[in-house]
């Protein structure tokens, strides 16, 4: 997939249930047009679907999900990926190479620290560190 950032190609692998679902939506769900474009608007004007659709999309059903952000939209998707790769323990070196950050300084703005857990472990009595 092209970067708007970083203007290179990455390829990243697909979940099966994903692959299936894009080989249903080019069987039975795709506009029949010539373009090589994957996803099309299904209504008037046929158009290719824009990141200006998809955002607008995202923010409907976080709304609709009742999920509070500050700015809701497809961006959202992107941190709380980059969040949960963080909590799993990811490297902030891999996360960056991952979403495309040339500076581990963009990944740690998204790897937001969390302050309780630290406070948790700063004012612990230990026990759990061995």
């Amino acid at each position: 997939m092209r970067e708007r950032k970083a203007e290179h190609s990455t390829t990243y692998p697909l979940a099966p249930v994903v692959g299936e679902a894009i080989v249903d939506y080019l069987k039975n769900g795709r506009p029949e047009v010539a373009s090589r474009l994957l996803f099309w608007r299904h209504l008037a004007l046929r158009s290719p679907l824009t990141q200006s659709a998809v955002s607008a999309t995202a923010t409907r059903y976080l709304h609709r999900a009742d999920i509070p952000v500050s700015r809701p939209g497809s961006h959202t998707l992107r941190h709380a990926c980059v969040q949960r790769l963080v909590d799993s323990g990811f490297p902030l070196k891999t996360i960056g190479d991952y979403v495309g950050h040339r500076a581990a300084s963009s990944t740690m703005i998204y790897a937001k620290v969390q302050v309780d857990g630290l406070r948790e472990v700063a004012l612990g009595d230990g026990e759990d560190l061995q």
